[in-house]
């Protein structure tokens, strides 16, 4: 072992490293290696996290139109199932179904997964509401009154 005579530092007889530097030897270039196979990954969560944010906005989306729609039929409004179909993602269908005292609306939609991923991770969005028709309510006099009572 030889020793710097400045810094007293030991070091290997032959070696030819400076005192101070670090000697990187066989683990040179790894980190490089790391990132580039985390990379990927971190980019394709990141996207997939990103796509669900945005499906969950579609299905509000679809409860709100849902709801538009109920609310509208119950008035007895007869553009119900158009209002809710402008309030519906595109690519929704609407159905309204009246029976009784009650309507329902329920909005189903396609959401499409990201980019080629569409096939595997594609979901099927969809909402229904129910609302009380407000031309059938009736008060203690037999006719139709004010809602509630």
């Amino acid at each position: 072992m030889r020793r710097d005579r400045r810094t007293g530092a030991r070091s290997a007889p032959g070696s030819t490293s400076r005192p101070g530097a670090v000697r990187r030897g066989r683990d040179a270039g790894f980190v490089t290696a790391e990132t580039a196979v985390a990379l990927p990954a971190l980019v394709l969560l990141i996207a997939m996290l990103v796509w669900g944010v945005t499906a969950a906005a579609g299905q509000l989306h679809c409860v709100d139109a849902a709801r538009v729609g109920a609310r509208a039929a119950a008035r007895g409004d007869a553009n119900a199932a158009a209002l809710a179909q402008s309030a519906a993602p595109s690519g929704a269908v609407v159905r309204l179904t009246a029976g009784g005292d009650f309507v329902q609306v329920t909005v189903e939609a396609p959401y499409p997964g990201p980019g080629r991923l569409a096939a595997l991770v594609s979901v099927r969005l969809g909402a229904t509401a129910v609302a009380a028709r407000e031309d059938t309510l009736t008060g203690a006099g037999g006719g139709a009154s004010s809602w509630p009572s």
